[in-house]
Formats: C-alpha cells, structure tokens, sequence
C-alpha cells in the first residue's frame, strides 16, 4: 500500500510495481501540486532537480517536452506548476497505471502487518505501508495567530495558510500582509500586486535572499570550486545531493541543524523583478500582537528599530512553511503515531537506510524523510534514492549505488507499464 500520489508515492510505485510487487496507491494524482499552488505559480526547482523516478530511462520532465512537442526546459526556464503537473499526469500514465482516488482514513496495525480502512468502508490487508503524503498535513500557522480564524484559517476568513490557495485573484481591490520572507511569500505577493491587491510583504529576517542567475555554460575551475548538484552549486549541496545516505550516519542534532539551516528561505532569482521595488517589503518585522476586529486583523509590528506599528489589513496571508510531526497524521492510529520512534529533537520518524520505521514494514518518504537523509528529500530530486531504496528493501534486492545516477537517470528494471 502506498498512500500518497505526488512525485514520492509516484516514482515507489513505479519502481515497486516494474519488479512485479503488488500495490495499491491510494491519492489523487498530484493533488497538492493541483489544490495547494495558487494559479500562475512556478516552480522554484530547476528542471534538473525536477525528475520523478522511472524505473527505466525515459521518464524524465525533458522527455515529457519531447512527447508532447514543447521546448525542453533549461535552468534558465522557470517550471510552470500546471507544467508539472501535466508531467506527473504524463508520468503516472506512462510508469505507474490505476491509482486510486479514495481517502485512506485509518492505518492501524494487524497480525499479518497492517489493516487499512478507507472512506467508504473497505478494509484493506497491506503486509506493508509506504507513507508519501507529501506536506498537505503540516501546514504551519503560528499559534499567536489562529484566533484570527475561529473557525479554522482558509480563503474565506481574515487569515489562511499559503497552501489553502488555488486563485489569489479573489483579493484585488483589498488589503493584504503577507508573512514570511521565502519563495511562497514572495511568490504570493507578487501573484496578489499583479491581481489588484494592496498587498505589503512582512519578513522577520533582516533582508530578503536571493537566488542567483544560473549560469548555463561555467567554465571549468568555477565547476571544481563550485561543483553543480540537484539543489545548486557548491560542495556542501553537492555531497548531500550525492550522499543522502552518509548524511543519515551523521548525529542526530548535526542533522536538524543541517535540515535547518540548509536552503533557508530565499526567492527564485526569476522572481525577484516582480518583487523589488515593486511593492513594499518590509524586514526586520515581527508581529507582537494581533486581535480580530470589524472582519479586520489589526496587527501590532516591532522590530527595525523603531517602535510598535500599527497595520489593518483585510486578510493575512501566512507563508509560514509546514512543520515535520508524526502527530499531524491523523490517519495513523492512535498506537502508530505515538509509539513511532522520533529523530532525536524532532517530531520525524527515526529511519534505517530503507526508509523503514521503528515499526516493520511502515515506510516514511518525503519530507518527513529529510531530518534523516537530509535536505535532498524535501524535493523532488530525492525521489530516485527513497524510490530505489525503498523497493530494494520490499523485494530483497541490494540496492543500486547512491551515487549520481540516481539522482538523474535510474537503470533499467523492467517494462515500462504503459
């Protein structure tokens, strides 16, 4: 059983299923890339850090242009999220087969390994369980603010979560604070100026961050100085891009530091025209007090220096990221989620080198992965490592070599499942 249809349940179920392993995968395909991603957002990922992992060579978002006769993409193309979508559409079409679209709503424990009950009725007998639910779950909204939604944060209360959007339009001629200071606040910012909106841009750090300009062509000594990988340039993303599994021998606190710190918030350098100087930014903000008045948030702002501002807004739109805990959940029983061993400081599953849980045969990929394997399991670019590693496991096999060719291109299985 594979719960979960984005870039993770999809490339494990390609490879398990390409080895003859039965499996059901339960999600709609791609849903959070469809429902949590508001319209006219792009990818902050490069094509390079972009593929899903087939089993066989093929199956990659440059060989989806080719197959439908669009440009191949460079690094110098920002991804459309509907793009991406269409590849994984594409993906699961080509490598994946029957996925099916029914809620799973509980996953608890069995004699023969686990029993999995879903919306509707039906119970279902997995001798084991790949979770790949991706972040829909772990949406983060900073406690001192939810009073602002009594009824829960969404579209249509004072204050949502980034990932409760598909169409910012629906603000224009209103006022707007967004906070936070990574690609999904900046992105959204610009998304709600460019829709009409009174829009100002509320950042707790000292600056905004930057991506740079990729450079298509380097010449050789910038390469070895800076050598490439999946996530940017440089050694340290390059050996955790290369060697996921030697990051997991680290100490536990060397690693949430490393999920920490690595790849912190920053926008995509094809954004940042849409952002400077357009619209106000202000850092060094944080907000110390908010209450709800009139349909309003009326918030109180330190920081910079100055004394308490004072800012009334319409909606607040929260860019606040998503937070790794097991307790989020909720279709694991009871006994699962407060029984499975934690990462050390965090609220992760402990994994062995195969994904696997402290409970046999309960399988945990994504970003729920990373505090374990690091920062490379939070993109997608992690997806042919947890896909190869995972199925070795299931089927006994030794693993393929983690070097890079499992990033880029996996070697051939099987048949491609058309």
């Amino acid at each position: 059983m594979v719960i979960g249809a984005g870039p993770y349940g999809l490339s494990v179920t390609a490879h398990l299923r390409a080895v003859g392993v039965e499996v059901r995968v339960f999600g709609e395909v791609m849903g959070s890339w469809r429902h949590a991603m508001a319209t006219g957002m792009f990818l902050k990922s490069t094509p390079q850090a972009t593929d899903l992992s087939a089993p066989v060579p093929g199956g990659t978002l440059a060989d989806f242009c080719r197959a439908v006769g669009e440009s191949v993409l460079t690094e110098l193309t920002p991804i459309p999220c509907t793009t991406f979508v269409r590849y994984g559409l594409w993906f699961t079409e080509r490598y994946v087969g029957e996925v099916e679209n029914t809620p799973v709503r509980t996953v608890e424990r069995s004699r023969t390994g686990y029993r999995v009950c879903l919306e509707g009725g039906e119970e279902i007998d997995a001798a084991a369980v790949v979770v790949a639910t991706g972040l829909g779950a772990l949406a983060h909204v900073p406690p001192g603010l939810r009073h602002l939604a009594p009824d829960g944060p969404g579209p249509d209360a004072v204050l949502s979560h980034t990932s409760q959007h598909t169409d910012l339009s629906r603000y224009a001629g209103r006022r707007v604070a967004v906070l936070g200071g990574g690609q999904s606040a900046l992105e959204s910012a610009a998304l709600l100026h460019e829709a009409g909106a009174d829009v100002r841009v509320l950042v707790r750090g000292p600056r905004i961050r930057w991506g740079d300009t990729p450079v298509l062509h380097r010449p050789v000594l910038q390469r070895l100085i800076k050598p490439s990988s999946p996530l940017g340039t440089g050694w340290a993303l390059a050996t955790v891009c290369h060697a996921p599994h030697a990051v997991r021998r680290l100490p536990a606190p060397a690693r949430l530091l490393l999920h920490r710190r690595a790849l912190g918030p920053s926008g995509g350098w094809w954004l940042r025209e849409r952002v400077e100087g357009v619209l106000p930014v202000h850092c060094s903000r944080r907000i110390t007090h908010a209450h709800l008045r009139g349909g309003q948030a009326h918030l109180t702002l330190a920081g910079a220096g100055e004394g308490p501002q004072k800012l009334c807004v319409d909606h607040l739109l929260a860019a606040t990221g998503y937070r790794l805990d097991l307790k989020a959940l909720t279709f694991l029983s009871p006994d699962l989620r407060h029984r499975l061993d934690r990462v050390p400081g965090s609220q992760a599953p402990r994994l062995t080198g195969a994904f696997e849980s402290s409970f046999p045969a309960l399988y945990f990929t994504g970003s729920l992965a990373a505090p374990t394997f690091g920062p490379m399991l939070r993109f997608v670019a992690g997806t042919a490592f947890a896909a190869r590693r995972i199925t070795a496991h299931l089927t006994g096999r030794a693993p393929h070599r983690d070097g890079p060719a499992e990033v880029a291109a996996p070697a051939a299985v099987g048949e491609s499942r058309e």
